[in-house]
């Protein structure tokens, strides 16, 4: 005769393991928080070896929660820093070049390949007595009472807790469960994404060049290596994605210029749907979202990652700041200091993906002029120029203390 599995008693449980679950786990358990994270994939999916042409940018504030969470020791190794960024607008002669010694000593930020940060992360989870991840583990029932959630697994295990983070994806469960409702609209976009190898060394430079199909940005890796994302019509883009490796690379050539010299893709390439998306509360009884989630953005600035890495610096510190101080972790009073704290900040981001993606992915005659004069005028303008870079490094706004250098 079988015996029902105890039930799982925890501090706070996340549901996905990706970079901004399983990040926001590993602080709450180095805060020594019981956590419970479940996860849908298999472990052998995060650590698989092969590099699949991802990578992740990083900005200054925001690579300091993953050192205070344990990984940038592992991930450091890794990462390839950003000193230069150059924004130009096709052909124009007209550009936009920020210099990091201009705001200081410290990078703008680094690129890190993602098949890195997932192994950092299971090897952390690993390491942490007071994480317990559940994976492969799906939801199949989500209670949320006054006193508490109840989840019930598949496989019918039972997690109990005062708290839930749904930190799960775009598509998440977890959010449409709760009934929160959500914004979305489509961009007649396509994002392909891969990495390449070139001739010449990028001196730690990003380029983000804007093309009439949309942006196409060159981000550094580690040795003549570079990243791209490149923004192509919807329409266009089944036929591109269909080329064979020697045509997709002469695509490649075109719209990469011979700056770096010979070019060539070293992955595979990727290619995925841009949409614009938010939920309409970033909380509900017992509930807080984080990451994709709570909203999603066109690449344009490389903001997404950050964007959720700044709500794992807010949920952190209310969730064991309250702890610390005797109260109930998922009352509405924690989740609403996070709600406010968090809301104008991916509301502003949002907004300025949304617009800069709409005044650049254009043609029209008028509007590149007065764009590439707008680019010049910025690159002039010191004061503005300065407020723009430290808003990339992600130095601006009501900080967490994690994003400030300091610790929870």
């Amino acid at each position: 005769m079988s015996t029902k599995a105890p039930d799982i008693v925890a501090d706070v449980v996340v549901v996905g393991a990706g970079m901004v679950g399983g990040t926001l786990a590993c602080l709450l358990a180095g805060a020594g928080l019981a956590t419970v994270v479940v996860e849908r994939a298999p472990q052998s999916t995060a650590l698989d070896p092969r590099f699949d042409g991802r990578a992740s940018s990083i900005a200054h504030s925001t690579h300091q929660v993953f050192r205070a969470a344990g990984l940038w020791p592992e991930l450091a190794a890794e990462a390839t820093a950003i000193l230069d960024i150059r924004v130009s607008d096709g052909p124009s002669s007209l550009f936009l070049h920020f210099a990091h010694h201009e705001v200081g000593d410290t990078p703008f930020g680094y690129m890190v390949e993602n098949r890195h940060i997932r192994h950092a992360l299971s090897r952390r989870h690993g390491a942490l007595e007071s994480l317990t991840l559940l994976a492969p583990a799906s939801v199949a029932d989500v209670v949320r009472g006054a006193d508490g959630v109840v989840l019930t697994l598949e496989d019918g295990r039972r997690l109990l807790a005062p708290l839930l983070v749904a930190a799960d994806g775009r598509g998440s469960t977890i959010r449409e469960r709760a009934g929160i409702a959500l914004t979305r609209w489509a961009y007649d976009q396509v994002g392909i994404v891969c990495s390449v190898r070139h001739e010449k060394p990028h001196n730690n430079t990003a380029h983000e060049r804007f093309l009439p199909s949309g942006p196409f940005a060159i981000l550094p890796l580690a040795g003549n290596r570079s990243c791209i994302v490149w923004t192509q019509e919807k329409a266009l883009a089944p036929a591109i994605m269909a080329l064979d490796d020697r045509d997709f690379a002469g695509e490649l050539r075109r719209r990469f210029g011979d700056f770096l010299g010979e070019v060539d893709p070293e992955t595979q390439r990727w290619s995925y749907p841009l949409a614009l998306q938010f939920a309409d509360r970033l909380i509900d009884r017992r509930l807080a979202l984080a990451g994709d989630v709570a909203h999603g953005m066109h690449p344009i600035a490389g903001q997404g990652l950050n964007m959720g890495l700044r709500d794992v610096a807010a949920l952190a510190e209310v969730v064991v700041d309250a702890t610390r101080l005797g109260l109930d972790p998922g009352s509405g009073v924690v989740l609403d200091r996070y709600a406010r704290w968090r809301r104008f900040d991916n509301t502003l981001m949002l907004a300025m993906t949304d617009l800069l993606n709409r005044l650049f992915s254009n043609d029209i005659a008028p509007v590149r002029l007065a764009r590439d004069l707008g680019l010049a005028a910025v690159n002039r303008a010191g004061p503005l120029k300065k407020m723009v870079m430290k808003q990339a490094m992600g130095l601006t706004g009501d900080l967490p203390r994690l994003l400030r250098g300091g610790t929870l």
